[in-house]
C-alpha cells in the first residue's frame, strides 16, 4: 500500500477531457491498496481572468476581497475532478482548503500555512476516496479565505503529504521536469534526474518557476520526496529529495535562474544613525513586502548619511512606494529612486562551495557580452547578479553555454 500526493496543474486540468484523462492516469496506477490525495489548481487560465475581471471592477488592490474571488476558480475544479472520478466508478470527494483542514495566517494573497489538521481527508480516505483537495488556499483563524500565492498549489500539496506521512508528492506540469535553466530561453537546457531540497530552493527562490519555493521548503522540513513530472508523459521527472546519487553530487552548477519580478529601490540620504536602516524595513515587512538583495554605502564626502539600495518583487512595487511615501513624511530622506526595469540572473549548485573560479567565470562572461552589474549578493549554493531586463535572456543563454556547454 502507498500514501501518494499528486498536484495538478492549471493547464493540466484546462478542460473535461483532460480531467477525464488524469482520472484514467490515476486509476490505471493506483494499486487496490493505495490511497491517494488530488490537490488541483484553477482550470487553464482561471486565476488571470478572474484577475483581469477586478481590474475591470478596480485599479486598487483588495486583499480579502480579491482571496474570495480567486479561490473560486479552484472549487470549480475540485468539484468537477471528483465528478469525473465517480463517474469512472471510483468514491471521490472534494475539500476546499478550509475543508481540509488548512490554517494560514492573515495575509491575504500571501497567506502562509500555519497548520493542517488532516483528519477529514484521513477519513476520506479510509472510507475509500480518492480525495480531492483545493490547492492554493486556506484559512484564517478569523474564518477569513487566504490564498498562498502564486504556485501555492505546490505548497498545499507538500503540506499535505507532510501532514499524512505520505511515502511521495508528485507535482504534474506541463513540463517533464526541472532543467538546468528555462528551456523557452536556452533551448538546449539539460532535464535533472535528481536534485537536493537545498539547490532546487534555491533556484525557485532566484525565479525557476517550476516550483513554489515554500513548497521545496516544507518537502525539505517534513522530508517528503518531491517528483517532478510532466502530466502529459509516463516517463521519470526530476526526484527532489535530501540524498542524491555520488554521480549528482559532483556537479559544481546545477543550473542558471533569472527572474523578471524585480524592481530595484535606492533610498538616498538615510541618516547614518541606529535605528533608522530599521524603521525603512520594519514598514516594508508590515505590508508583507518582501525584500531581497540589500547594500548600504556611507558617503565619504557626507559622513552623515547613508543610501540604501535593495531589490522587492515588481509585483510589490505599489505598497512600496506607499510606504516609503509615509516614512518620508517622518524621516529626513533626501531621494527615492525606482527603477523597474531590473533583473536577476543567478548560478546555483551545491558544488560550487570551496571551489574558486565560478563567480570569475560568471562575471567575465557577463563582461564579455557587454552586460552590467548593479548589485551582487551570494550564499553557500549560489551567486546572483542584478542586471538591466533588457538583456537578461541573453545573459542567462551566455552563462548557461559556459558551465553547461563544455561538459
Amino acid at each position: 500500500m502507498a500514501l501518494i500526493v499528486k498536484k495538478f496543474g492549471g493547464s493540466s486540468v484546462a478542460t473535461p477531457d483532460k480531467m477525464r484523462a488524469i482520472v484514467q492516469r490515476v486509476l490505471k496506477g493506483k494499486q487496490p491498496e493505495d490511497k491517494i490525495v488530488i490537490v488541483v489548481s484553477a482550470m487553464g487560465d482561471t486565476t488571470d481572468e478572474l484577475v483581469a475581471l477586478a481590474k475591470q471592477i478596480t485599479s486598487k488592490t483588495y486583499g480579502r476581497e480579491m482571496d474570495m474571488l480567486l479561490t473560486t476558480g479552484e472549487q470549480v475544479s475540485i468539484a468537477l475532478m471528483a465528478m469525473a472520478f465517480q463517474e469512472a466508478g471510483q468514491k471521490a470527494i472534494s475539500f476546499t482548503g478550509a475543508q481540509a483542514g488548512i490554517k494560514t495566517s492573515d495575509a491575504f494573497n500571501k497567506g502562509r500555512i500555519l497548520a493542517l489538521k488532516p483528519g477529514r481527508i484521513m477519513k476520506a480516505l479510509d472510507q475509500g476516496n480518492i480525495v480531492i483537495v483545493a490547492g492554493f488556499q486556506g484559512i484564517t483563524g478569523h474564518g477569513d479565505i487566504t490564498t498562498l500565492g502564486r504556485g501555492g498549489s505546490d505548497t498545499t500539496a507538500v503540506a499535505i503529504a507532510g501532514a499524512i506521512h505520505a511515502d511521495v508528492c508528485e507535482i504534474y506540469t506541463d513540463v517533464d521536469g526541472v532543467y538546468t535553466s528555462d528551456p523557452r530561453v536556452v533551448p538546449n537546457a539539460k532535464k535533472i534526474d535528481q536534485i537536493t531540497y537545498g539547490e532546487m530552493l534555491e533556484m525557485a527562490k532566484l525565479g525557476a518557476g517550476v516550483m513554489q519555493p515554500r513548497a521545496v521548503e516544507m518537502g525539505s522540513r517534513f522530508g517528503v520526496p518531491i517528483h517532478v513530472r510532466s502530466t502529459f508523459s509516463e516517463d521519470e521527472g526530476t526526484m527532489i529529495q535530501e540524498d542524491c546519487s555520488m554521480e549528482v553530487k559532483q556537479y559544481l552548477i546545477r543550473g542558471v535562474a533569472s527572474d523578471k519580478n524585480v524592481a530595484k529601490i535606492t533610498v538616498l540620504g538615510i541618516p547614518n544613525k541606529p535605528g533608522f536602516a530599521y524603521r525603512v524595513f520594519a514598514e516594508l515587512a508590515e505590508k508583507h513586502v518582501d525584500v531581497d538583495m540589500i547594500v548600504q554605502s556611507v558617503r565619504i564626502a557626507n559622513e552623515g548619511v547613508t543610501d540604501i539600495t535593495f531589490t522587492i518583487a515588481r509585483t510589490d512595487l505599489e505598497q512600496a512606494k506607499a510606504v516609503l511615501a509615509n516614512l518620508r513624511k517622518e524621516m529626513p530622506v533626501e531621494d527615492v529612486l525606482i527603477d523597474d526595469k531590473m533583473a536577476k540572473v543567478s548560478v546555483v549548485g551545491a558544488g560550487m562551495a570551496g571551489h574558486p573560479g565560478i563567480a570569475a567565470g560568471m562575471f567575465g562572461v557577463l563582461g564579455d557580452n557587454g552586460i552590467n552589474i548593479e548589485i551582487i549578493s551570494t550564499s553557500e549554493i549560489s551567486i546572483t547578479c542584478l542586471i538591466s531586463e533588457d538583456v537578461i535572456d541573453k545573459a542567462v543563454k551566455a552563462i548557461h553555454a559556459h558551465f553547461f556547454d563544455e561538459d
